[in-house]
């Protein structure tokens, strides 16, 4: 197992600026893009990210350390955010992710007592029994994936505009 506290955290500490310094003052045409229908484009990832803030990570650590396999976690709507049409702009939706991801940073760090914490366990209503260390490994991997997805989602909206190039832009490429 890779799995480091320390370099979790970098990862996780890191994401809200890196997602700041990409997004701030950019063209709309690149925060409504997206892959095709029934895809997010990048406003609608940052509100996921948001969302998960709010009611995912946090949330299931501190029950994994409370209930153990108790009970349950409550099931995490990936969707949620899609439900509620926000009207604020990309800067107000990174500060929110910000703040809420320096408060959740600073619980975890609070709740984390002793690297034996990393072996809890939890009841997932899908997967059945998992590791607190899982948890977070998670949620570190969960932002990458994302960041990932915001760069193939804008580079997407120039498919047709790099012309013969495309063969050599792997980001293009669909599998």
């Amino acid at each position: 197992m890779n799995f480091n506290m320390k370099e979790a955290t970098e990862v996780l500490e890191r994401t809200p600026q890196t997602l700041e310094y990409f997004l701030t003052n950019v063209s709309e045409g690149w925060l409504q893009c997206n892959e095709g229908e029934g895809t997010w484009n990048v406003s609608e990832i940052i509100e996921h990210l948001i969302e998960g803030e709010k009611n995912n990570w946090i949330p299931r650590l501190e029950m994994i350390l409370q209930e153990g396999e108790n009970k349950p976690f409550p099931p995490f709507d990936r969707y949620s955010h899609l439900n509620e049409r926000s009207n604020r702009s990309i800067e107000q939706k990174l500060f929110e992710f910000k703040v809420i991801r320096i408060q959740n940073i600073t619980k975890l760090n609070g709740l984390i007592e002793s690297p034996l914490y990393l072996e809890r366990t939890g009841l997932h209503p899908e997967f059945g029994i998992v590791k607190l260390k899982e948890l977070l490994s998670t949620w570190v991997v969960h932002d990458l994936t994302h960041i990932a997805q915001i760069v193939r989602v804008m580079a997407e909206r120039y498919r047709a505009d790099v012309g013969p190039w495309k063969e050599y832009l792997g980001i293009l490429k669909r599998e």
